[in-house]
């Protein structure tokens, strides 16, 4: 215990927001394609209602349904080492570190009439209120404080069970955050969803009384273990060992984190003191159908040459510098780069 509960508060809040009898864990892995793995795992595996914590290292996770490339600083992505990875649930993207701290809940319905977001995000509103934080849902399934972003939320339904994930920001690295999320707009063009650019804030920085990251997310794990009807569960060996076996087989993997990503077309100029070239590609499930080049940077010969070897390619960054080195002598990564 932190020593910040209060028993008959939260038997309140359990009472009141629905969500009891469920197994409750907290995810010792900090990698982001295996914590993403164990969500889709409990989630068409168990029959228990759960709750879960889960931190990682810098990770940008997109939604299902957004282009992957169209939604990151590729640049800054690869500079700083940064993991992209997508996430099963639809929305947005979002940024994840080890100063923020991901929450899951999977439950039974009866029917979809049921799910709700407040139903998953009302336990979290009480929790910070007991830390005497004020939090609000905003009408794109953000939790604010003073109007700025501390937590986005999606959801997936499977059959008669949702997951419901969130983000809390505790205490990230907000320049890391925006720096990895920033994005040049016009570049890609496609129907994938795009995200909304909020401003965002550290829960830290509105509390009363100093508290570490590890000691609020025992508060949150802590706060669900005070109904008698919850109780710990750890992952066992065979839990583990599946969830790495779809780790590797899917989240891990460029085909899911980027060649999932809807059709898109792309477009940019490089331009440097040897001349310019001007880039047009489509893409459809990570391949490059048509690329067009041109530009005083490369003879006719050498521009037909590289569409013509990039057609039918990955839109990644390792085959366009294969490619791009066969017909130049030297090639600086800023060309390559001028692709995303």
């Amino acid at each position: 215990m932190c020593g910040f509960f209060v028993p008959d508060f939260y038997a309140f809040c359990f009472t009141k927001c629905k969500l009891q009898l469920m197994i409750c864990m907290q995810l010792n892995n900090t990698n982001a394609y295996f914590c993403l793995a164990a969500e889709e795992y409990l989630l068409k595996n168990f029959d228990d209602d759960i709750f879960m914590l889960w931190q990682s290292k810098d990770t940008v996770v997109v939604g299902k349904h957004q282009n992957t490339l169209a939604e990151i600083n590729y640049p800054f992505i690869r500079e700083k080492n940064v993991t992209v990875a997508r996430r099963i649930s639809g929305g947005g993207t979002v940024f994840h570190d080890a100063g923020n701290v991901n929450f899951c809940y999977i439950k039974n319905v009866g029917s979809p009439s049921e799910i709700s977001f407040k139903m998953f995000t009302e336990p979290v509103v009480e929790a910070l209120a007991r830390l005497g934080i004020e939090a609000t849902t905003s009408g794109r399934n953000d939790l604010l404080i003073n109007g700025l972003k501390i937590s986005g939320n999606a959801e997936h339904v499977y059959k008669n069970r949702v997951l419901h994930h969130g983000t809390l920001l505790f205490n990230s690295d907000l320049e890391n955050l925006g720096q990895a999320i920033k994005v040049v707009p016009g570049k890609y063009e496609s129907k994938a969803v795009e995200s909304n650019r909020s401003k965002v804030a550290n829960i830290s920085g509105f509390l009363d009384k100093e508290m570490t990251t590890e000691e609020f997310t025992r508060f949150l794990l802590d706060v669900q273990l005070m109904n008698p009807a919850n109780s710990f569960y750890a992952l066992t060996d065979e839990d583990i060992f599946r969830i790495e076996e779809l780790m590797k087989e899917k989240f891990s993997t460029w085909e899911w984190n980027y060649g999932y990503s809807p059709k898109y077309s792309f477009k940019n100029s490089f331009h440097s003191n040897s001349g310019s070239l001007k880039i047009e590609l489509n893409v459809n499930k990570g391949t490059l159908e048509t690329v067009r080049l041109e530009g005083s940077l490369l003879n006719d010969d050498q521009l037909k040459k590289i569409m013509l070897e990039l057609t039918r390619k990955e839109h990644r960054y390792e085959v366009i510098e294969s490619i791009l080195k066969k017909q130049l002598k030297t090639v600086s990564p800023d060309i390559i780069l001028a692709f995303f």
